[in-house]
């Protein structure tokens, strides 16, 4: 029997998850950031945008998770990333978009009004949106070296599982929803 399947319960998530070479542009600033100001790199392919953390629940609602995110119809959109940050109290360099356009914050309450009307609780803070790309830095609040600019085309988002793999935390998507597509013309 697989751990999966002992463990009733599940750590999920709901983020946007970059491709590979999406991923690939964020990860080619830690060297440098790392340079900068120390710390542990995160692996390319957990590098991801939280939406929603739902936290633990019974992998029985997952289906329940599934429908609240299939009733989201907002547009896709582009999303640009062109600093990054330090947080000094939780010691870490994340890549933040600025401005945060207002497309991410349609989507983000689209999915937060699906997942309360389908009964889920989360945690409702301000939403900051970031990418953590290094842990465990030291900085100061002086800017950090400036990045070339990485911008995703938003075409879905996921829902994910926090699973641990070797001794460090890995994530599984379980499933993608897609945005519809937005007209240019």
């Amino acid at each position: 029997m697989s751990r999966q399947t002992e463990n009733p319960n599940a750590r999920v998530f709901f983020a946007l998850w970059p491709t590979v070479a999406e991923s690939g542009a964020l990860a080619a600033w830690q060297a440098p950031l790392k340079q900068q100001c120390g710390g542990r790199a995160m692996r390319s392919e957990t590098l991801h945008l939280t939406l929603v953390f739902i936290g633990g629940i019974e992998r029985t609602r997952f289906e329940s998770l599934r429908h609240a995110a299939q009733e989201v119809s907002t547009e896709g959109f582009e999303l640009c990333f062109d600093r990054a940050h330090y947080w000094g109290r939780n010691h870490l360099v994340f890549a933040a978009p600025d401005p945060v356009p207002p497309s991410l914050g349609r989507l983000l309450g689209a999915l937060e009004q699906a997942l309360a009307m389908h009964g889920f609780t989360f945690d409702e803070r301000e939403h900051k949106p970031h990418i953590t790309l290094l842990r465990n830095a030291q900085w100061t609040a002086a800017a950090l070296n400036v990045m070339p600019q990485v911008c995703w085309w938003i075409q879905d988002f996921a829902l994910v599982e926090s699973v641990p793999q070797d001794g460090m935390m890995g994530y599984r998507v379980l499933a993608r929803f897609p945005l519809k597509t937005a007209g240019f013309g």
